[in-house]
């Protein structure tokens, strides 16, 4: 096996494995190469809906011959990457915005939040995701926006200038958890209202009203589970006060 060198064979098992919607580490495991491998290719190609074999394959051919005829040049976000290798971070970033994007968010989206999640300081200014992600300062506006009404990331001001930064910490997953919490209430409360106005009697009425219940008792409990759990992991726990005793 030519090192980590894709055949057109292995591209064309990868695009029919898509089209079986397999999932990347069964691919791998059919032409014999790592998760994060065929992961890459996808991304770099397209995504998992837009991947051909043919064109990913002259895509490779083409990166091959500039890899050997250009001298490498240090990445331009890599005084973020702590130091590390730039192929190992983009392994990383690759792996997690495919995560993202299956679970639902949007591609740009979660390539913004994937540099965010792999840079020590967990903030970057839109100027520095432009750089990092080759992509335009328009793209990176409209994915903040969004990452910003879903609770996942904060602004905030470069203290050296005068720059807005964008940040991720610790408690991403709990704040985006309780903004899903408050956007399910909302729903719970319109079926049952919904279940009044049509009457709980009628099949519809209690349709909604037993979705409303349901939502409910679920949401409830998710969040006194996420409370705890934030209390138990957090970087920053709260000061017990003589009101907790």
């Amino acid at each position: 096996m030519p090192g980590d060198r894709l055949t057109l064979q292995d591209r064309q098992q990868i695009a029919a494995g898509l089209r079986k919607e397999l999932t990347y580490a069964a691919i791998g495991r059919r032409i014999g190469r790592p998760t994060s491998t065929v992961t890459r290719e996808v991304m770099r190609n397209g995504g998992p809906r837009g991947y051909h074999a043919e064109v990913a394959h002259r895509a490779g051919a083409g990166h091959t011959r500039q890899r050997k005829t250009t001298p490498p040049t240090p990445s331009p976000g890599g005084a973020h990457l702590g130091g590390r290798d730039p192929r190992l971070v983009d392994e990383v970033d690759t792996q997690s915005m495919e995560l993202m994007i299956q679970a639902g968010l949007p591609q740009m989206m979660a390539k913004v939040l994937a540099a965010l999640f792999t840079t020590d300081s967990g903030s970057l200014t839109s100027a520095e995701l432009v750089r990092r992600l080759h992509v335009s300062p328009a793209s990176i506006s409209k994915a903040i926006g969004y990452l910003e009404n879903q609770a996942l990331i904060k602004r905030e001001r470069d203290p050296h200038s005068r720059a807005e930064r964008y940040s991720i910490d610790d408690d991403v997953a709990f704040h985006s958890i309780m903004a899903s919490a408050r956007a399910q209430t909302q729903i719970a409360e319109a079926c049952k209202i919904g279940a009044q106005k049509l009457g709980a009697n009628t099949p519809a009425g209690a349709r909604l009203e037993n979705t409303s219940q349901f939502l409910l008792h679920v949401i409830d409990d998710l969040v006194r589970s996420v409370q705890h759990w934030h209390q138990v992991y957090s970087t920053h726990p709260r000061k017990t006060t003589a009101t907790d005793d």
